[in-house]
């Protein structure tokens, strides 16, 4: 049974028309236009975490304004019994990929498991003491921005061994906009386990119900089915898909600020690339070039640093582009779209480039979920045609999110 516990009434009359019956519970409307993250509204959640054995999946982005959801839930007297971590860790200080080893919160002494190391999901042992699981992970809306992979994997344990799952819902800063190839049969990974377009438009509230509501969640072991995962959403206060949300804490080492975070979508594709995507300097996501691109074009060294300890060519001079700026001259110019220009820009001036694409392009494959783009961008297809062999599945997407907004959207 799906529980969203509902902020403002519309939101109720929103919600059942597309989904089907679920509880509710109804909340003063709020008249402040600031937006409210679900975890800052603990008279919502604290109900149903008292008298409980509790997990947190949580990490760095789990703020209750200036303190931590751990901290702040362990100061109203709620019984937290351990914590797991994504990846980057509980901190967020872990290097993209890299492998998190469990620890205890020096804070509170709470043991934290690392669910992106040796395992990515909860065994029976981890979930033996619990009896409520609390995700509050604050996302950015892009399918290989790993966290709602690791979401998924969650449900799954909380189907598997009975556990409900409850989720603090927190703003999507590129929430306002669908854009990108849906990833295609056969190009499953932790990059993108379903078949949603690159920017996907959802909140992980919303993204979590549509896990459920189209049955993409499973448990293997016990055949049972994403009926039976017990879910509730504590939704945002003020929040609209067509906010422009500037996210309080960095989501990720590699995203520092929102100029980061809003060309993300489009130029970590160059992860899958010769090219370095500006990890190892202050810009990461804003440059990308590389040694054997022309002198005239920006120049830049990666380093290694927090969060980047060996970035792609570590101490080399690169030459390539910059482009940072403010928030508001980056929004124009993704222009509400996720960008091929620059990927293609690059692929032109490379020399070598049978090269571009490390590993077979097996990496890029990986990112964009299929092994179109990589064809379109070497045969030299313009960004129209791309566009248009992206239109029949993102049309298909769309009706299908359409049925999972708690928001009002963009369109």
């Amino acid at each position: 049974m799906n529980k969203i516990i509902f902020l403002l009434p519309i939101f109720i009359a929103a919600f059942l028309s597309g989904c089907g019956q679920s509880n509710t519970v109804q909340h003063p409307a709020i008249n402040d236009s600031k937006i409210i993250p679900a975890a800052e509204r603990t008279d919502a959640y604290l109900p149903l975490l008292k008298n409980k054995r509790v997990a947190v999946f949580a990490n760095n982005t789990s703020m209750v304004q200036n303190v931590h959801l751990v901290d702040t839930l362990s100061r109203l007297g709620i019984n937290i019994k351990k914590i797991f971590a994504p990846e980057h860790g509980f901190r967020g200080t872990a290097d993209a990929g890299e492998k998190v080893l469990n620890s205890k919160d020096p804070a509170t002494g709470i043991p934290v498991l690392s669910l992106y190391g040796k395992k990515k999901k909860p065994n029976a042992e981890d979930l033996a003491d619990v009896d409520v699981i609390v995700f509050d992970i604050q996302d950015v809306g892009v399918r290989f921005f790993t966290y709602i992979s690791s979401l998924e994997d969650l449900a799954e344990s909380a189907i598997e061994f009975n556990k409900p799952l409850i989720i603090l819902d927190r703003p999507n800063p590129n929430g306002y906009y669908v854009d990108g190839p849906v990833r295609k049969e056969g190009y499953r990974s932790f990059l993108g386990m379903q078949k949603v377009p690159v920017v996907y438009g959802m909140t992980i509230g919303e993204y979590a119900l549509m896990l459920k509501g189209e049955k993409w969640i499973d448990s293997a072991i016990r055949k049972k089915s994403a009926n039976d995962l017990d879910l509730t959403v504590i939704p945002n206060g003020n929040y609209t898909h067509k906010s422009k949300y500037e996210l309080p804490v960095k989501p990720s080492p590699n995203l520092p600020d929102m100029v980061s975070v809003y060309l993300y979508p489009s130029t970590c594709f160059f992860e899958g690339t010769q090219l370095s995507e500006g990890r190892g300097t202050d810009r990461p996501f804003q440059m990308f070039g590389h040694p054997t691109l022309p002198d005239s074009l920006k120049s830049f060294t990666p380093t290694s640093r927090e969060g980047a300890k060996s970035p792609k060519l570590v101490n080399q001079l690169c030459y390539g582009w910059d482009l940072g700026g403010s928030n508001k001259e980056v929004l124009e110019k993704i222009d509400s779209r996720l960008q091929l220009k620059w990927m293609k820009s690059a692929y032109d001036l490379f020399p070598g480039k049978d090269t571009f694409f490390i590993n077979n392009g097996k990496n890029f494959d990986r990112l964009a979920g299929n092994s179109d783009l990589q064809k379109q961008i070497k045969e030299g297809a313009d960004e129209k045609s791309i566009r248009a062999s992206w239109k029949p599945e993102l049309d298909k997407f769309k009706i299908i999110r359409k049925k999972y907004l708690l928001y009002k959207d963009f369109e």
